[in-house]
């Protein structure tokens, strides 16, 4: 068991491999900046933005996870999330990827209001009464 008990805090490939590309590229924007290097700093920021589209390409090549915990077996960040081919529901980024992905999502549900909490449902909350 963890110090942080038996939750799951999203360590995947995808997660990992984009962390450590921006903190290479603010590291690199950081220092070609204090060093005057103009062109290193914009390397630097490529590099930031290089590692959101790599970061999203993982996840749609199934190295990340979908929204929300998973379950226990599937927590170790070497393993691959089966859904991710089809496309997540309520996932931002499969829905970008557009195609079958968009389509097996399906659309955005609505915004989620208080009734749809499962503690606001019991103590009345959201209702009108």
């Amino acid at each position: 068991m963890s110090a942080h008990g038996d939750v799951d805090l999203g360590h995947t490939v995808a997660g990992w491999t984009g962390t450590t590309l921006a903190i290479l590229g603010s590291l690199g924007a950081g220092a070609a900046l204090c060093a005057g290097w103009e062109p290193g700093v914009w390397l630097g920021l490529a590099l930031v933005a290089a590692a959101a589209v790599v970061t999203w390409l993982l996840h749609l090549a199934g190295w990340g996870k979908p929204s929300g915990p998973r379950p226990s077996p599937a927590r170790d960040w070497r393993v691959r999330d089966g859904v991710a081919r089809t496309g997540h529901a309520d996932c931002l980024g499969c829905r970008m990827s557009g195609g079958r992905r968009a389509a097996a999502a399906g659309p955005a549900a609505g915004p989620r209001g208080a009734a749809a909490l499962p503690a606001a449902a019991e103590s009345g909350a959201g209702t009108s009464g």
